[in-house]
């Protein structure tokens, strides 16, 4: 028996990167997905790779910034498979670079809008049914920079230590009501995010290289696993951690 067999997962940004290979990943496992995205064309390669693959679901067209959308998300996830087990939190954007006196109040406000108020909406809608069913497992995604601080990228930053609270916060809120909620805080993953062609930018791919005591980027394959194994009964006594899977990076 796969260990989601019967169950079902909400992954949102699910149209790349690392929440496209845990979709497929839970998909692998057994589990009915839910595929939330803002990008359609993405979000539909994602479910093509699942459904090519012998999984079985969804995409759903959702920003996790805005309350009604979310909503609609997580219903339409209900309506389609009648329940939620497993929701990965995962959309988010980047923060860009700049310094907080030359950064703008509408830049601030997106990237917490979609980073951190995504998150919180997104357990929001998610909960009240894991506590219809009495069990629910929830991974947010964090990131390094929710552990430690990097120059000139504050609003990130900010975005991603308030996902680390908010994760501890509601853990406690719902420990014993069989809900587990924890967060994962990645190192430098080589995903859509870092920006196209990466690799003929050999400057900038040197100095995330150095970031990295392992001497390398992650890859989103090496991160789905542990979604997967928050998510799962194997971590039955975990909650309110931020998980670090980076490379040695917060070691430093």
């Amino acid at each position: 028996m796969r260990r989601f067999d019967g169950k079902v997962a909400l992954v949102t940004g699910g149209s790349s990167g690392i929440g496209r290979v845990t979709a497929v990943a839970f998909a692998k496992e057994g589990a009915r997905v839910a595929i939330g995205d803002i990008a359609v064309e993405g979000g539909e390669e994602t479910l093509k790779m699942i459904k090519d693959a012998g999984g079985e679901a969804i995409f759903i067209k959702a920003d996790v910034s805005k309350a009604a959308e979310v909503e609609a998300m997580v219903q339409k996830t209900i309506d389609a498979y009648g329940r939620l087990d497993c929701a990965f939190n995962n959309a988010g954007i980047a923060g860009g670079i700049a310094f907080i006196a030359n950064s703008s109040e509408e830049h601030w406000d997106h990237v917490i809008a979609v980073n951190l108020k995504g998150v919180y909406l997104c357990m929001k809608y998610e909960i009240p049914q894991m506590l219809k069913q009495g069990k629910g497992a929830i991974v947010n995604m964090a990131s390094v920079a929710g552990l430690i601080g990097f120059p000139a990228q504050a609003s990130y930053c900010a975005s991603k230590h308030g996902v680390v609270g908010i994760t501890k916060s509601v853990a406690l809120d719902y420990a014993t009501s069989g809900i587990r909620v924890n967060a994962l805080c990645p190192g430098i993953i080589r995903t859509p995010i870092l920006g196209s062609k990466l690799d003929e930018k050999p400057k900038i791919m040197a100095n995330y290289i150095a970031m990295e005591p392992v001497g390398r980027l992650g890859k989103p394959e090496e991160i789905a696993p542990a979604v997967l194994w928050l998510c799962s009964d194997e971590a039955s006594f975990v909650t309110g951690y931020p998980l670090a899977v980076d490379g040695g990076m917060v070691a430093r």
